[in-house]
């Protein structure tokens, strides 16, 4: 067999074979190797994976060809499907990871082993094989079992002891849980990385290796200083508006300009210094709203780190009777990292985007339409990221690959079909 459906990327990935057999878990995993080049073949059930079935849908119209939850998770992939609760769908599963260079699985702890096709039993036939397994608590240990969703990950990991208001602009309020399934994002990355790892590893031991990723553990790795401060040093952080969680007081970050707008700064106006604070203090003042900022005190450090709560304060009332593009672009001009709280409709239109080419349209050729999908996070100059092809139809690609690849005949095909194995 050999690797079907290639094509002439030069992505950094092409030339891999990744079979997946994930969910909501793990899809995003084999999506950032699909698009980076990978050849991805997604192994769904009969009448496909149920993350199909996620809105929302294109024109509101639920259908699990529609879903746009889909499409964004699985761009670049191929698709096939396959019922592994029988032996024809297991066999034809074997004969597959034979040849694949990764697996990615999202199913729960021993689902596969428990069908022959654990990783013990296909490296046996392939010792160059990569198994990533990603699930909620691990392969091991007293939480293995339990079930589990976005929202208890970001509790049980320590995203939402970190996140919401702080007591001053809402008491007693509750924490808050990010949206978008930031647990499976986790997750996701620290698998991709740990898949990378291994590939390197088997360029040079020559031997492939099983990976068993944690979202909880993944969850509870990315609250930045948190746990390490709590850990390290006994303190709790709180959670603070519209900015990073700490153990004291903080200055607020998000702005409101004299246009409505928003400008997000990171407290103190950005991280300044005294000579930076002086450039910008020479540019408040061409609006006359420099207050005593140019004052030489600032330029001494002790003074400046003593009056960081009242040059903070400037920066805010600066600010608000600034309109907000005049307020963030001239903040960037003068050092600081300030930039525009954005709707959804104004980051598509936003012109720094458009000019690193991240929002990208998709054909459809079944709908005759195209989309516009978010592109790349980064910018490969000799090994490109693309999205080379919208999510797949379930079980698109069974003929390719079953039959021109595997070499079943349409016969067989036909009876697979009608046995329920695909």
């Amino acid at each position: 067999m050999t690797i079907p459906l290639t094509s002439n990327r030069r992505g950094p990935l092409s030339g891999l074979l990744v079979l997946e057999l994930a969910d909501e878990k793990g899809q995003f995993c084999g999506k950032m190797m699909a698009d980076l080049g990978a050849n991805v073949i997604k192994v769904e059930p009969p009448g496909g994976q149920n993350t199909r079935r996620v809105g929302p849908f294109l024109d509101d119209i639920p259908h699990p060809e529609r879903s746009l939850y889909f499409w964004h998770y699985n761009t670049s992939k191929h698709s096939v499907t396959l019922n592994l609760d029988t032996a024809d769908g297991k066999a034809i599963f074997g004969m597959m990871a034979g040849i694949a260079d990764v697996i990615i699985e999202s199913y729960a702890p021993d689902y596969l082993t428990s069908r022959g096709l654990g990783y013990d039993t296909l490296s046996r036939t392939n010792p160059g094989l990569i198994m990533c397994s990603i699930t909620p608590f691990g392969q091991t240990g007293p939480w293995r079992d339990y079930q589990t969703s976005d929202l208890l990950h970001m509790g049980a990991g320590g995203q939402m002891a970190s996140t919401g208001y702080n007591e001053e602009d809402v008491p007693d309020a509750p924490p808050i849980a990010p949206g978008g399934g930031n647990a499976w994002h986790m997750g996701c990355n620290f698998a991709y990385m740990s898949i990378m790892a291994a590939l390197h590893y088997r360029h040079v031991a020559q031997e492939g290796q099983y990976i068993d990723v944690s979202i909880h553990e993944a969850c509870h790795l990315t609250t930045e200083a948190a746990v390490p401060t709590y850990i390290y040093r006994g303190e709790v952080v709180q959670r603070n508006t519209g900015r990073h969680h700490s153990v004291g007081p903080s200055f607020a970050s998000q702005i409101e300009s004299s246009d409505g707008g928003w400008v997000q700064t990171t407290g103190s106006g950005g991280n300044p210094t005294p000579r930076r604070l002086r450039g910008l203090a020479e540019w408040m003042d061409t609006y006359g709203l420099a207050g005593d900022l140019l004052d030489d005190k600032y330029l001494d450090l002790d003074t400046f780190q003593a009056s960081l709560p009242h040059i903070n304060s400037v920066i805010s009332e600066f600010i608000k009777q600034v309109p907000q593009e005049e307020a963030w672009r001239g903040g960037q001009k003068h050092g600081y990292p300030w930039g525009a709280i954005r709707t959804l409709d104004e980051i598509v239109e936003d012109e720094h985007l458009k000019e690193r080419g991240f929002f990208i349209e998709v054909e459809h050729p079944e709908l005759d339409r195209t989309f516009t999908y978010p592109g790349p996070a980064a910018i490969y100059n000799g090994s490109p990221w693309a999205i080379s092809r919208r999510a797949p139809l379930i079980g698109e690609h069974n003929v390719q690959i079953f039959c021109e690849e595997l070499g079943l005949s349409k016969g067989e095909l036909t009876a697979l079909a009608e046995g329920g194995v695909i």
